[in-house]
């Protein structure tokens, strides 16, 4: 359903978040040097990774058991409004470069589709049946994981879209930037990352959005860490799609092999281009093949392969 709040209780309600107070200590910021303006801001930044790590137990508790499922073939969804939306969008558009993931392993919803990236999609971020319907569309599965994000943590495109993917079994974490918030309490895990009021009242996509971007950070990445795409912190699962990533490519091979270039060279055309192939045949003297072989018995672990192989 569709938010059907009254203004003056909408009023009173966000007057009683932490990421919407007033600070009129601030009140005389646009009379301020540019120079001191950036000073104070980087100042509030500064206390933004604190707050990240005074939650790290429950985001290390909440990756572990995302990676339990997409070990298992699920995916990670991550559902938001506004900046949050946009952040989750951002970090799931990154991972097939970053990871050679396939694109529908980490997806990304926005409240208002494609479009809201750019422009605002009035009245979007207040449906939960709009997240329903986002969700339905993917056919949740128990192995499925979905992240909502909202910097109050009572926006309800986010709160639905958890909601409805406990319904079905999913896995669900709710990131927020207040104590106390409706998504943290809907979802299996909640994680509630307190950044304290703006520099600019209500403008949530500066120290919230640093503090969500952070915790994507950490949800993904160090997933793909645990799932094999890397090995050490080499990205060996990078996809080689232009001129710098193909030169990425050989470096990693170079930093995990000590090969040379030629050797290098000869490894990349035997196994595609595959980083990940090229290193075992050069680690374990194995051909292309085999190389190929032992990380599909290893479930994709290049450590794990190394210690497989004949």
């Amino acid at each position: 359903m569709t938010s059907t709040s009254h203004p003056r209780d909408l009023r009173a309600e966000l007057e009683s978040l932490t990421t919407e107070a007033f600070r009129p200590e601030l009140a005389g910021i646009d009379r301020m040097p540019t120079l001191d303006l950036a000073r104070l801001m980087n100042g509030e930044d500064a206390g933004v990774a604190g707050a990240v790590a005074a939650r790290l137990p429950e985001i290390a508790a909440a990756i572990d058991a995302v990676a339990e499922r997409m070990a298992r073939g699920g995916r990670l969804v991550y559902a938001g409004a506004g900046t949050a939306g946009r952040l989750g969008v951002l970090d799931a558009s990154e991972c097939p470069p970053t990871f050679n993931t396939d694109p529908s392993r980490v997806i990304g919803l926005i409240a208002g589709g494609p479009a809201a990236m750019v422009t605002s999609v009035e009245g979007a971020e207040d449906s939960r049946d709009l997240a329903r319907a986002d969700l339905e569309a993917l056919a949740p599965s128990p192995d499925d994981t979905v992240v909502g994000v909202s910097a109050s943590g009572r926006t309800p495109y986010a709160v639905g879209a958890v909601a409805y993917a406990r319904e079905s079994g999913c896995l669900t974490i709710g990131l927020a930037c207040n104590s106390g918030s409706p998504l943290a309490a809907a979802a299996e895990h909640g994680i509630e990352i307190v950044t304290g009021p703006e520099l600019l009242t209500g403008s949530t996509r500066l120290k919230a959005g640093t503090a969500q971007k952070l915790v994507l950070n950490m949800i993904s990445t160090i997933t793909m860490i645990r799932l094999g795409k890397t090995y050490g912190n080499l990205m060996v699962d990078v996809r080689a799609s232009n001129d710098k990533l193909r030169a990425r490519s050989r470096r990693i091979v170079a930093l995990a092999t000590g090969a040379g270039d030629e050797e290098i060279d000869r490894a990349l055309t035997a196994t595609d281009g595959e980083v990940k192939n090229a290193i075992l045949t050069l680690l374990a003297d194995v051909d292309g093949p085999t190389a190929a072989r032992l990380l599909e018995e290893s479930g994709g672990h290049l450590r794990a392969a190394l210690e497989a192989r004949p």
